[in-house]
């Protein structure tokens, strides 16, 4: 043996430990196997990015395959294919010689096929006196039915990464949309902020996105993107929260340490109007639109919210409210998105909305983004939260308030 070179009945061929643990899988396939052929190449395709191979590999491998006579590929049958090249060529879609045997090279080191040589170097087969081949020299499929589960499997990690990829680039997509958005209304409506050089910086993240192949690459576009997103959002939330001066807003912000008082009135934003009006107990007040359901059909509905009351448990709508601000932080939702829930909804209500969201939450991308559009929804006349309350009563197997149906 020469370095380098193995010399077999076969012939005289480069050989390297690679291609020797391809034989030795290929010979080690377990009795009986049988696999479709066309699967195996499909899942095959799907994979070519973790073998290396280009369309044009792929092209012969399709033609090697259809030279074998049977749909699938089994463990005691013949796998060994012996077209020409001038066949191999014609069925691979007419590519030329140098390039064709530069790809069955190319198969060859993924451990797709092996060369099974003849002592002339020919492919042919030799057969018995009943027809059936006793020997063949040309390519043997082999290693694709002794490494179809891996292909499989290979195949399943490029898709999940391409679906990775798929909800990254969606991501940024909208990140970038609420950037542009963000940066316009702050120019239009002449916000403090240097928004020049903030679209400067936005600018040259999207510059950087061309170049970004990689999930890990696009990962860090996408966080570069979110930091940017949130620091504009923290600028307009500081100048929008600065300019508020009805001190009933700020104790919405604030209830948590308004709780010497029973008073639910002192922990909601209040109309001239509302001013006015008697008291009226929570035990009282009707599920209608505008203001509270009864909070032990809220509790049945959103039992998640219950841990975070006041030592554990909700027992009143002041223990709800304050529940709400900690879950209000917790899940990132903003000071300003839940202050003006409050001043739409009514801080009750608002309340109830953050008890639905938390209790939604693995389904929800984007709490604040959520609140803030139940909120305009709201403002419209366009949402209740009856319907929301009904579905979690539902889901959670509890049974729906005749009263409060509709």
């Amino acid at each position: 043996m020469q370095s380098g070179y193995v010399t077999t009945p076969f012939g005289r061929r480069p050989m390297t430990l690679a291609l020797v643990k391809n034989q030795f899988e290929a010979a080690n396939i377990k009795r009986g196997k049988s696999v479709d052929k066309w699967k195996i190449y499909r899942d095959a395709c799907d994979a070519r990015s973790l073998m290396g191979l280009r369309d044009r590999a792929l092209a012969v491998l399709s033609a090697l395959l259809s030279f074998h006579p049977e749909v699938e590929l089994k463990e005691d049958a013949n796998l060994i294919v012996f077209p020409s090249n001038a066949q191999l060529s014609a069925r691979a879609n007419g590519i030329a010689g140098t390039t064709l045997r530069e790809n069955l090279s190319l198969l060859v080191q993924a451990g797709l096929i092996n060369r099974q040589d003849s002592p002339n170097g020919k492919r042919y087969a030799r057969k018995g006196r009943d027809g059936v081949i006793e020997t063949a020299y040309g390519f043997s499929l082999a290693p694709l039915l002794a490494r179809s589960e891996e292909l499989a499997r290979m195949a399943q990690q490029v898709a999940e990464e391409r679906r990775h990829q798929k909800i990254v680039r969606e991501r940024i997509s909208i990140t970038r949309r609420d950037i542009r958005k963000l940066i316009s209304a702050a120019m239009e409506e002449g916000a403090a902020g240097d928004w020049s050089l903030i679209e400067d910086h936005y600018v040259a993240a999207v510059a950087r996105l061309r170049f970004a192949k990689q999930a890990t690459e696009l990962e860090g576009c996408l966080d570069e993107l979110a930091l940017l997103r949130d620091e504009i959002v923290n600028m307009l939330e500081d100048q929008l929260i600065s300019k508020k001066s009805d001190t009933n807003d700020v104790e919405c912000r604030q209830h948590i340490q308004n709780s010497k008082s029973d008073s639910i009135h002192e922990l909601e934003p209040s109309s001239k109007k509302e001013q006015g009006e008697p008291s009226v107990s929570n035990r009282e007040r009707p599920a209608e639109p505008g203001r509270a359901f009864p909070l032990s059909m809220v509790l049945r509905a959103c039992p998640e919210i219950g841990m975070y009351g006041p030592d554990g448990a909700i027992s009143r709508w002041r223990d709800l409210m304050a529940a709400a601000v900690v879950v209000r932080s917790m899940l990132g939702v903003s000071p300003s998105a839940y202050q003006e829930a409050c001043e739409t909804m009514g801080p009750e209500n608002a309340a109830v909305a953050i008890a639905c969201i938390l209790e939604r939450a693995g389904h929800i991308s984007s709490p604040g983004g959520y609140l803030r559009d139940l909120t305009r929804k709201a403002a419209r006349g366009e949402f209740s939260l009856g319907p929301m309350l009904m579905a979690l009563l539902r889901a959670n197997g509890k049974a729906v308030p005749v009263g409060n149906a509709g």
